[in-house]
Order: structure tokens, then sequence, then C-alpha cells
């Protein structure tokens, strides 16, 4: 018989002269597992993404290998990148993949009309991306053009990537330098197909994806994990039609699209370092927003999908601000705070909550562009909060996920109140537990008494992210303001585990 154990968390929370005890209770109970998936990226032909971020110039003196920067790389590797989403976004339904193959020299170049209308010279292509993806030892994600594009189109990028037979397309990969196909698993068949991918309704999105699936074969020893394109934020009308119409059993994967923002308000959204708690706190109100989303949703897909066989993609996901100023408006340029690390975490932990249905998240996006993970310039790089949050979480991937109940103590804001704190907890195969908690309250600490029936453990360490200010970023010249440090403020007191979350802050812990 399975042997069950149970955690029984008491947190003891105090707010003014009030005393408030919240248990928390962690189970092993289920078999279910938190895919490395969830902790997935995205790189677009946006801004300095790639170009001025991945890839340098051909004369660089910046380390590279044919091109790709190297402590980009070594940094990205280190968090463990499950997988990396390209070539877009809006730019991947303008993209026409065999503009980016063979001699750069040859290569047509285009206007990324999406993105600040400048020109791409397509250096950076499907070879390039794949070689990437390769040194960073992660999966290729690679979203097709529906908006712009044919089906014969998908269907020889497919069949470029993934056959191993004599074709036209094989025969051109081995002529461009590939012998074998990289045998490349996931496929978005378009993006946002509601907006920028062909402003297309639910109805028609659906009929389409199902001839565009179709002629985007299985070749042998490379199935294809197809991805529907999803819905904007609440759309539930987008997710109902294409569970509806397309079926569980011709997709892997319907996405998910929401960003975070401050003001809620896409005309001004807010700035990155220039905000006031009042702010804060509806940020926090708009990033615990993907809890009620990703429940809603997966609620549709459970309708036509009780077994759960189609993932849950949120493939774009993070805080989007105004740009800094005096950077162009169409580059997504933003920096990254303390703020930005408490919505990682957050977010991370709702989609760890939901792995049941969750199965990939992409982080919008890599690097210089929207929430980042890692800013450049020139030969200069720093790893902002959010790439600490990604290195602290990974001890979450493909371990097995721990259900969580309790009711978290608030973080009041006049009339309002959100939650102040947000869990999640997991096991590895060693059988380690981990436990990743948040406190966005920025004024109180956490106190938490906690009681692990069930199991025997002797030691617990940890890490933790915080720093003295909300607004408080890593620059050029301070790269290292904000970063992971040793927590000491964890303690074994018999069978209890006792600790303090510190206001705005991020800890992970581990138990064995």
């Amino acid at each position: 018989m399975k042997k069950l154990f149970f955690f029984f968390i008491s947190l003891v929370s105090i707010y003014a002269n009030a005393q408030t005890e919240t248990k928390i209770t962690i189970s092993n109970a289920s078999d279910q597992v938190i895919s490395k998936h969830i902790y997935g990226h995205f790189s677009e032909h946006l801004g300095r993404c790639i170009y001025d971020g991945f890839w340098v110039d051909e004369n660089s003196t910046i380390p590279n290998k044919g091109r790709i920067r190297l402590d980009v790389v070594e940094a990205l590797k280190k968090i463990k990148v499950p997988n990396l989403r390209w070539p877009g976004g809006c730019f991947a339904d303008e993209y026409h993949w065999r503009d980016g193959i063979g001699p750069r020299n040859l290569r047509p170049k285009m206007v990324n009309t999406n993105w600040g209308g400048v020109t791409e010279d397509n250096s950076f292509g499907t070879h390039e991306f794949l070689e990437l993806c390769q040194m960073l030892q992660c999966e290729p994600y690679i979203a097709g053009n529906v908006g712009s594009g044919t089906v014969e189109e998908m269907a020889k990028w497919v069949e470029y990537l993934n056959f191993d037979g004599a074709s036209p397309m094989t025969k051109i990969r081995k002529e461009n330098g590939m012998e074998k196909p990289w045998k490349v698993s996931f496929w978005g068949v378009g993006n946002e197909s509601w907006g920028c991918g062909g402003n297309m309704t639910a109805a028609y999105y659906s009929d389409l994806y199902r001839r565009y699936a179709t002629y985007a074969r299985d070749y042998p020893g490379a199935p294809l994990k197809r991805i529907a394109s999803g819905a904007n934020s609440d759309d539930y009308n987008w997710t109902e039609t294409c569970m509806k119409n397309i079926g569980a059993g011709r997709m892997w994967g319907l996405t998910l699209h929401y960003y975070t923002i401050p003001t809620g308000k896409w005309n001004a959204k807010g700035s990155a370092t220039k905000f006031d708690e009042q702010q804060y706190f509806s940020t926090m109100q708009n990033c615990l927003r993907m809890e009620e989303l990703v429940t809603k949703h997966s609620a549709i897909m459970d309708k036509y999908d009780p077994k759960k066989k189609v993932a849950l993609i949120v493939d774009e996901w993070g805080i989007w601000t105004d740009v800094e100023p005096g950077t162009n408006p169409g580059f997504l340029y933003q920096q990254n705070s303390l703020r930005d690390a408490l919505i990682a975490g957050t977010t991370l932990n709702i989609f760890n909550n939901h792995s049941d249905r969750v199965k990939m998240a992409n982080l919008a996006q890599t690097i210089n562009v929207l929430q980042s993970l890692i800013l450049t310039e020139k030969n200069k790089m720093i790893l902002t909060p959010t790439y600490h949050i990604f290195d602290l979480y990974k001890v979450h991937q493909d371990a097995k996920y721990l259900p969580i109940k309790f009711v978290s103590p608030d973080y009041a804001m006049g009339d309002k109140k959100i939650p102040a704190l947000n869990v999640s907890a997991s096991q590895d195969a060693t059988g380690a537990i981990h436990i990743s908690l948040v406190n966005l309250d920025p004024n109180r600490k956490i106190s938490l008494s906690t009681e692990l029936a069930g199991i025997d453990w002797k030691t617990v360490t940890g890490e933790i992210l915080t720093s003295t200010k909300l607004t408080d970023i890593n620059t050029f010249a301070d790269p290292n303001k904000i970063h992971n440090v040793k927590f000491a403020g964890a303690k074994k007191s018999g069978n209890l585990l006792k600790l303090d979350v510190p206001a705005q802050s991020v800890v992970v812990l581990e138990l064995k």
C-alpha cells in the first residue's frame, strides 16, 4: 500500500496588535508532476532580444560561438532553461522561414512591421535558433506562420526540420550543412490569431487550425506536439470554441496569454522603476488574476477533456510596463525590479499549483524585452531579479507536486485586500522537499511554525531574494544589488519547522 504523509504548516502572522494563526496543509497524496516546461522562455525578433541579445555582430569582440553570445548561454544553462519559444510572438505570423536559411549574404531582408519598423536581415534563422537550443541543452518551441503564411509553407518547414528520408526539403537542409534532422516536437500553429496573428474569430481559427495541423506531419521518430493559438486573457469563448471544434485528440496544447499591467491601462501602463505602494498593490492585484484565469480556462477544458490530455500553455506572461525613457517604444525595453521578482515567484507558484493542467509556460521575454532575465549593454551583461527567481525555483522542475491548502493572511490597502502569502511545494527524485514562499506584504513579516507529520527530516536550508525597496534594480553600475543569498531564518525545533518570511521577499527552503 502506498504510504501517505501530511505536513501541517501553522503560520502565525502579527498584524498591528492582532495575532492570527493560519494553517497550511501539504500532502503527498497525488502523483502529479510539475513539468519542467513550466519554466520555459520566449525569444522574439523584437527590439534587442535576438540582435544585440543572443546574437552579436560578426566582428564583435564579445566571446561568442558562431555569433551566439556565450555569457548569455552559460547564464541560461545555470537555471536549466527547458524550452525556448521562437520566432514570435506577432513576428511569427509575418515570418517566412525560407528567408532565414542558406548563405547569410544571400538572405533577403524584410521590414519588422510589428516591432519598430526596423529592417530584419534574417541572419538569425532556423539553423541559428536550433544551434542556440543545442547550446542551451533545451527543447525548441517553434511558432508557425498561420496569419500570412500557407499550409504548404508550414508543412515544408516541418519536413525540413524533422524528416530523415529523401525529399526536396531534406536535400536543401543537407546543402545548408545539417545532415540529420533536429526532430523538433513543440510546434505552435499560429500566434494570437485573435489579434496580430490575423484578427480571426474563434470559429474561423479552429477550422483553420485543423487544416494546418493536418499537414504538419508526424515523421518517423519525430511526433509533433501541436499547440493551438488560445485565448487572450479572459476570452473564455475562445477556449470553449477551440476545445469544442478542434477536440482533444487534435492538439497537444492550447495557449493562454496574459500580461500584468500595473495600471490596467494599455496606453499608460506605468513605470518599471518609479511607483508607490498604491501602484505596487494594484500591480499585484493584476498579477494574482492569473489564478482566476487559469482556473476558469481549465474548467472549460475539463468539460471537453476530463482526462486532461490537452495542456494549458501560458506561453506569454509577465509584467508589461512603459518602456525606459529615451528608448525606442517599439523595442519594449524595461528595467526589472524587486516587484518583478515577486510577480515571477507568485506566478510560478500559481503554475505549480495547477500543474495538473498547466504543462508549459514561457516568460516574455528572455533578453532586453519586457520582463527579461538578462539585460545587455555592449560587452556588459546583468542578471535581473527575475532571473534569480528562476534560479531559486529550478528545484521544482519535474518534481512531484505536493498539494497545499491554506488561507493566507491579508495584505490590505484602503478597503481592498489581497493574499499576502502564496506557496508551492514539491518533492524531488532524491526525496528532498522544496517549499517556495512569497510574502507580497512590503510592511510585515509572516511568522511560521510548521509541523511535519509522518516524515523524518533532519536539516533545513534555504535561500532568499529581497531588497530594501520594491523599486530596487540591478544596473550595469551595480549588477549585484539584488541576488539570492543564504536564508538563516529557518530552524528545526523538535519536529517543528520555524521561520519568519520577511516582508517583500521570496524564500525557498529545502528539507532533507
